[in-house]
């Protein structure tokens, strides 16, 4: 016979625990243990072949054994036996938790009570809180505070149980934060937390937190959210190309003698000035690097700005719009969701009055051919957009997009 994957390849096994343990799970997550319960709740574990199938395998000799288990909890007052049809010592129906003694329950199964567990961590959350203030981590531990104050749920950020990971945790959501140097992802786990891979481990559960309480980080994937930091998972370079002249320190450097323009590292960027002395008509940011390559135009800078923007294109940015402030300044971007707020992101945190590059209807329904159809996740994004900004510039292509279920990537546009 098949078993579940609790009892699974077990013999001889403390049944009296397992059960308990099985209580107690179910105990934690009723509405008895939050104490919002308005009815009566019994807590109780069913005898049925999913549950315990050994108890029904008529090979088995843990008949008699389950039977004594469940007897000797049911003496010490922790549950209390069903019999099916009432037949004492005949079949268990199921066992029943006897809540007024939960106290004995746990110690019992030598288990940490949930609210224990609670008052353990929300102990944790006040000693951290003054350690970074931070926005990000400090919304983070409020939201936690609060949702253990109300003993709801956690788990999708933290381990009741292992507080020492969730001081780990918090304090890398911290140290991001509070970083103020370009560094590598490997080079800022060291530093702060001596291994080289403890930092890999949490990224899954760093991008969820800041995604959920940072501002604009929604669509963005991990590694675009540590740049904004500046921290980097390989080096970190900004290219651009171009008719138009740099100095690196006393270095004069013609860009635009290179056809595909040249890549600057962050670390470098600061020595980089741009001269006035050139035309440069256009600035146009490129959201991919295809596209980037193959585009050419006369009197124009162009830069690869790869999704998203970070603190170093940021910086190059503003440095153009220092030298070439009467310059137009476009965005060229996917016609998605996801272009139109890399464009919106662009504006916000550069200040420079970006305007839509072939991101128009016009160009939407020329390429429309080339066009993908719209995900549930991409209805819901223009939907979001338009609601929270009816009149926003592009809303004409938008509710395109929505009529004929229709987006397009940048590449298909020639």
């Amino acid at each position: 016979m098949r078993r579940s994957a609790l009892w699974r390849g077990i013999t001889m096994e403390r049944y009296d625990k397992k059960i308990m343990d099985r209580l107690l799970d179910s105990y934690e997550e009723s509405t008895l243990f939050d104490g919002k319960n308005k009815m009566t709740v019994h807590i109780a574990f069913p005898f049925n072949k999913k549950n315990i199938p050994a108890y029904f395998d008529e090979s088995s000799l843990v008949y008699e054994e389950i039977h004594a288990a469940m007897q000797e909890l049911e003496w010490r007052g922790l549950i209390d036996i069903i019999w099916r049809k009432g037949k004492e010592g005949h079949i268990i129906s199921k066992v029943v938790l006897r809540t007024e003694n939960l106290e004995e329950a746990y110690a019992y199964v030598a288990r940490i009570s949930r609210a224990d567990r609670i008052r353990e961590n929300r102990a944790l959350l006040a000693k951290l809180r003054e350690r970074f203030d931070t926005p990000v981590y400090q919304a983070f531990i409020e939201y936690l505070d609060g949702r253990l104050k109300n003993a709801q749920s956690v788990k999708e950020f933290i381990d009741l149980s292992n507080p020492e990971e969730t001081e780990i945790f918090l304090t890398g959501i911290g140290e991001i934060e509070r970083n103020d140097r370009n560094c590598y992802i490997r080079e800022f786990s060291i530093e702060h937390f001596h291994d080289s891979k403890v930092f890999e481990s949490m990224r899954g559960k760093i991008v969820r937190v800041m995604r959920t309480f940072g501002e604009g980080y929604e669509e963005k994937d991990l590694n675009e959210i540590l740049a904004e930091y500046g921290i980097y998972h390989t080096p970190n370079y900004v290219y651009f190309k171009g008719n138009v002249s740099i100095r690196v320190g006393e270095c004069p450097f013609q860009v635009g003698e290179l056809r595909q323009g040249l890549g600057i590292s962050g670390e470098d960027i600061d020595r980089v000035c741009f001269e006035d002395g050139a035309r440069i008509r256009r600035v146009i940011t490129i959201e991919n690097l295809t596209t980037f390559f193959r585009w050419e135009e006369e009197e124009s800078l162009m830069i690869y700005l790869g999704g998203y923007h970070n603190s170093v294109r940021r910086i190059l940015l503003q440095k153009i719009y220092h030298t070439f402030p009467d310059a137009c300044y476009c965005h060229f971007g996917d016609i998605d969701v996801g272009g139109f707020l890399i464009y919106e992101d662009l504006c916000r945190k550069t200040g420079i009055p970006f305007t839509c590059c072939r991101m128009d209807l016009d160009t939407l329904t020329e390429y429309e051919a080339y066009g993908k159809a719209l995900t549930e996740n991409d209805r819901v994004g223009i939907e979001r957009i338009l609601k929270e900004n009816p009149d926003v510039q592009y809303a004409e292509v938008l509710e395109y997009m929505l009529s004929a279920g229709v987006k397009l990537e940048q590449e298909c546009i020639v």
